[in-house]
């Protein structure tokens, strides 16, 4: 593969002559296909996929539902040893709370990340090429290494690319700079090596044309691009537990020694001031034990708090807000302050002026843009 160092050091037309491609005439469309072959499609690597068994499990994967299963196993072995006839009720019943748990919680999650995937399907990105001599509309994933891409107003950027000209061109590169204004882009080589906001002679993936148009050399792709480079960061971020799931988890864990040392103190003081008689009444004793500890165990916390969530989920999606994981309504209702240098960025990537103070008053301004 051809390496072009720094693009924005290099004189778009060297660049082109080096990834073997005319800028006026592009690529042939059979060494395209050959370049996405051996290069890949252009797109970020997408996350391994959880298998659905997986995601399922992942429901039950608490202390609290690791408390409720040990409360099923005590609960089965005790109407085993008292050989109540039927059926073992209260088993049966916890055993019924953690499951519509499990499927409550893994169907909410499942509905969300249908959605998200629906809009990512409606949302594919397309890009002109030049192939052939001839400008042609192309899916994003299909532009290769050299690729001439031309850009226009609302077109967004499909690869990390050299100006070779362009007339008025203003990019929007709050995605990856930061930068709620848009930047006026320049093909003049830089003279020295500058921040990625400052590379006025490049494109980038991920960013939008505000207005003007321009013709360029594809110099990255995919996960080769500046916004790969942060996907790869996000990739290795370990996940964390949220404020409430944490909180659960101590709970469940407490609960958990508390009830076992509770239900061992009793059985303990039952053999030591009683008279305990032969294996039946042993087994009497210790099934009070059990009774006790089994009674100890808030059955209907891990449910009412996936109610309470997936309620959060629907409110949200009432909002036109997708929340793919039921924990981060929790955390987002922990946020108490969000600081940003880029407000405008977050919201609606617009700024807006307030208020303007002058040497002769001050004069406060409604409106929004």
């Amino acid at each position: 593969m051809p390496h072009v160092g720094d693009a924005s050091l290099i004189e778009g037309s060297d660049i082109a002559r080096t990834l073997g491609s005319d800028p006026d005439a592009g690529l042939s469309s059979s060494e395209a296909g050959r370049r996405l072959r051996r290069d890949g499609p252009n797109r970020l690597d997408p996350q391994a996929q959880v298998p659905t068994w997986r995601k399922l499990l992942d429901q039950f994967a608490d202390p609290l539902i690791y408390l409720l299963l040990g409360a099923i196993a005590i609960s089965v072995i005790a109407w085993a040893f008292e050989g109540t006839p039927g059926v073992p009720i209260e088993a049966i019943a916890i055993a019924a709370i953690v499951l519509a748990n499990g499927v409550l919680g893994f169907v909410q999650e499942r509905q969300a990340e249908q959605a998200v995937a629906a809009l990512q399907r409606m949302a594919a990105p397309t890009a002109s090429v030049v192939r052939d001599g001839q400008e042609r509309r192309i899916g994003a994933e299909g532009v290769v290494l050299g690729d001439i891409l031309v850009v226009r107003e609302g077109d967004a950027v499909s690869a990390d690319a050299r100006l070779l000209r362009s007339s008025s061109l203003t990019v929007a590169e709050a995605p990856l700079t930061g930068e709620s204004e848009p930047v006026l882009k320049d093909g003049t080589t830089l003279s020295e090596l500058a921040q990625l906001g400052d590379r006025l002679n490049m494109i980038f993936s991920g960013t939008a044309v505000t207005r003007g148009h321009g013709r360029a050399v594809v110099t990255a792709t995919g996960m080769k691009t500046e916004m790969g480079r942060i996907a790869k960061l996000l990739g290795g971020t370990k996940e964390e537990r949220t404020p409430l799931q944490r909180e659960i988890d101590l709970v469940g864990r407490t609960l958990g020694i508390a009830v076992i040392l509770i239900a061992l103190i009793v059985v303990g003081a039952i053999l030591f001031t009683s008279d305990i008689q032969g294996a039946a009444a042993l087994i009497d004793v210790l099934l009070i034990g059990v009774s006790l500890a089994v009674a100890a165990v808030p059955e209907g916390l891990p449910a009412i708090l996936t109610v309470i969530l997936a309620i959060g989920v629907q409110r949200m999606a009432r909002r036109r807000a997708i929340v793919k994981k039921l924990s981060s309504v929790e955390t987002l209702g922990s946020a108490s302050v969000i600081c940003s240098d880029k407000t405008g960025t977050l919201t609606r990537n617009e700024m807006t002026i307030q208020r303007i103070v002058t040497h002769s008053g001050e004069v406060t301004v409604s409106g929004t843009g």
